[in-house]
């Protein structure tokens, strides 16, 4: 194990060499770490890397980390093991196998569906699934297509998977369980999407007026001036939509968004927020449906376009992110850091 901070569980040792005696492993200083393994007690268990490597550490050679544990060892942003309560840890989902032979236990999920021979790579010595197999896992076994678009785009977000890559190694999965919502969930997808709660904004929009929606798409005036990038757009009707959550509740940064809202206002963008809470679904389709009237009403030219300026660098795909320089990731790709 190569990564910083993380404890590899050690086999119970008669000698005392490579690990801690029975004798000794019944003591404070030493806590169980699955069947006959153990770290010192002081290891933070709660760590969400800790609680990977500790759940891969006592299974048979071959097993991997997959779903949303491997997905978190690349990039923990949107995926840190904790459900949608924000409290209830998840348990870690393991590849065994289909020849792979191992006992339930509490804290880890396994996941005896069979493997490609290409499926499995160690990062920081880490046995994980790469990330199409990842993402396929976690949205195979979605409750909901929300939930399986979610992980999709937050894949994407993280640049781990793009679009047309899910989309080949889902059809190798032929009709194996969960793979019709998988294909939904790739069909739906975005590249662009910034948060989970913007996937949320805008699947409740589509089901409601179906349209070809746009995420975090700069919008510029015909001088070639940014003047906003809404997390959602409709560039048909011109109505944006934006998530209004905890992030925003700042008093710059409210002051910020009514900017930013004004300004689309004033080129002709009818902008509708959605809020977080019980109930906001239908009331943000109320808002959804007065802004496509107010915007329907308007008369004369467009003020606004999509059209990027010469200076303007495109991270919309995860093409054109994979090839940027690092020197231009750190400017073009800051703001998706912050979010």
């Amino acid at each position: 194990m190569t990564r910083s901070g993380i404890v590899v569980p050690v086999r119970l040792d008669p000698a005392g060499v490579t690990g801690p005696t029975v004798g000794q492993a019944r003591g404070r200083t030493w806590r169980s770490a699955g069947p006959a393994h153990r770290v010192p007690s002081s290891v933070d268990g709660s760590r969400v890397q800790q609680r990977i490597v500790e759940a891969v550490a006592c299974l048979p050679e071959g097993s991997a980390a997959t779903g949303w544990a491997a997905l978190a060892w690349l990039a923990p942003r949107w995926f840190d093991g904790v459900a949608d309560d924000g409290r209830t840890m998840l348990p870690v989902p393991v590849a065994v196998g289909d020849r792979g032979t191992a006992r339930p236990r509490k804290g880890v999920t396994l996941s005896e569906d069979w493997l490609f021979d290409d499926d499995v790579l160690t990062v920081d010595g880490l046995p994980i699934t790469v990330p199409e197999r990842s993402v396929s896992y976690e949205a195979r076994k979605a409750r909901t297509d929300l939930m399986a678009m979610t992980h999709v785009d937050m894949a994407a977000f993280h640049d781990l998977i793009d679009l047309g890559a899910l989309a080949s190694y889902a059809d190798r999965l032929g009709s194996r369980p969960g793979t019709l919502r998988l294909r939904r969930a790739i069909a739906a997808g975005n590249e662009n999407a910034w948060s989970p709660q913007e996937v949320r904004l805008r699947k409740l929009w589509a089901d409601h007026r179906p349209a070809r929606l746009l995420c975090n798409a700069a919008v510029f005036d015909h001088a070639g001036n940014h003047l906003f990038t809404p997390d959602v757009l409709d560039p048909v009707s011109g109505v944006a939509g934006e998530y209004d959550g905890d992030v925003h509740a700042g008093r710059e940064r409210r002051r910020h968004d009514l900017g930013r809202q004004e300004s689309a206002r004033g080129a002709g963008i009818e902008v509708v927020t959605m809020i977080g809470g019980h109930g906001e679904d239908q009331a943000f389709l109320r808002r959804l449906d007065a802004a496509h009237d107010r915007a329907r009403a308007r008369t004369g030219p467009r003020r606004w376009t999509l059209d990027q300026p010469a200076w303007w660098v495109d991270t919309s795909t995860v093409a054109r992110r994979r090839a940027l320089s690092g020197e231009q990731a750190a400017r073009w790709l800051a703001h998706r850091r912050r979010t």
